[in-house]
């Protein structure tokens, strides 16, 4: 299939895919596996989906490499032809382990098998040194369907080695990335252009949406967040039919998926004028956003920044308003690894993206500053369309 025709402008070519294939296989060979299963479902595609290009839908979804460098993709039962036209890999299997959540148990089918699948990829033997990555993402069904195909193997949780391979974003990645971000910013500028009191928060979530697939994006990054008031102190939420009032501390976390890849971009608005401690609380989460920038180059120590950050918000007499870390990874999905945390053993690198998330909260009301940047030699290139103007409505 051409791809180019399916795809939006900016996308991972299919080229790319199978090179990703290969260097699992390099690591594989170094580290003593035979083969590697990552898994994933339709929330956290990100590994089956960096293989193979393949998103599921409502089943599961995995893919098989074998150390020589061949590889299969793994659907659900009713997913078969789906996958062949969405796979950048050749070899596509129906599984029942990859299955829906309502266990349906299909009588009439003949599926394929985990032994057919390491059949075709030239992964033989009974004792078999097997990585599965994506664990958290490893239904108990999967991994028993595993086990009962190769009771004498050996299998090893192998997240590391996707981390190895997504934490260095290549040329397309980054284009990719940039896309997502401009179309994020296009429609927080709509929303601010909008919003009004008396308007509910998912109304403001259904004006992004029309914006990103309007400019061009396959899906929202993440569930799109158009918080107000108390609700803005939840680092993860939903939006709501809360109508929004004068004097409303509103947050912005809007997103555009470009071929898999999540960018969002997030930052508070106000229906009014932020006065008091309420607007030290805003402008010091932006502050400690800036800081962070500054800290980024190649070579620097990861837990120092978050350390530093930490100590940041305590210097500045804003400990008890402190909620979690710096930055975090992002790319194929908004959060993937590796953490920015003060436990952290690694350091920045060219070509690591991450999003700049800083979140502050208090008893009332939280705020988030968030983009996304790729670390360079000598500090760090922001691909979003910079943020940082507290926009004060009168409306």
């Amino acid at each position: 299939m051409d791809f180019s025709t399916t795809y939006g402008k900016v996308y991972i070519p299919e080229h790319e895919y199978l090179e990703r294939v290969q260097k699992a296989a390099a690591i594989l060979r170094r580290d003593g596996f035979d083969a590697l299963i990552v898994n994933g479902t339709e929330s956290d595609y990100a590994n089956p989906r960096y293989f193979s290009g393949y998103w599921p839908l409502f089943e599961r979804a995995g893919v098989a490499i074998s150390a020589n460098g061949e590889a299969a993709l793994m659907c659900g039962p009713e997913s078969g032809i789906f996958a062949k036209d969405r796979s950048r890999l050749d070899k596509v299997f129906v599984l029942k382990e990859y299955r829906e959540g309502a266990n349906p148990q299909y009588p009439e089918m003949i599926p394929d098998t985990f032994h057919d699948v390491f059949k075709a990829i030239g992964a033989t033997g009974k004792k078999m040194r097997i990585g599965v990555a994506s664990f958290l993402d490893t239904s108990v069904t999967i991994y028993q369907g595993i086990k009962d195909a190769f009771p004498e193997a050996e299998l090893v949780q192998a997240d590391y080695i996707m981390t190895e391979l997504r934490q260095i974003k290549s040329v397309n990645e980054l284009a990719c990335l940039r896309e997502g971000y401009k179309i994020a910013e296009a429609a927080s500028q709509e929303v601010i252009r909008l919003i009004k009191p008396g308007m509910t928060e998912l109304q403001m979530v259904g004006v992004a949406q029309r914006v990103v697939y309007d400019l061009g994006a396959e899906y929202e990054g993440l569930p799109m967040y158009v918080f107000s008031e108390a609700s803005t102190r939840h680092a993860i939420s939903r939006s709501s039919y809360r109508k929004f009032e004068k004097g409303d501390i509103v947050q912005l976390n809007l997103s555009a998926k470009i071929d898999g890849y999540s960018a969002a971009i997030g930052y508070p608005i106000v229906l009014g004028k932020l006065e008091g401690r309420r607007r030290e609380i805003v402008l010091f989460g932006r502050d400690a956003h800036f800081w962070t920038q500054n800290q980024l180059k190649a070579g620097v120590p990861v837990a120092d920044v978050a350390k530093n950050f930490y100590k940041h918000y305590v210097d500045n007499g804003f400990k008890d308003n402190y909620v979690y870390g710096p930055l975090h990874s992002t790319g194929l999905i908004e959060v993937e690894a590796p953490w920015v945390e003060t436990s952290s053993n690694f350091n920045f690198e060219p070509n690591m993206t991450f999003q700049i998330d800083t979140f502050i909260s208090s008893d009332t009301f939280g705020v988030r500053w968030e983009k996304g940047i790729a670390i360079t030699k000598d500090g760090c290139e922001v691909l979003s369309p910079e943020i940082g103007q507290l926009y004060e409505l009168d409306r």
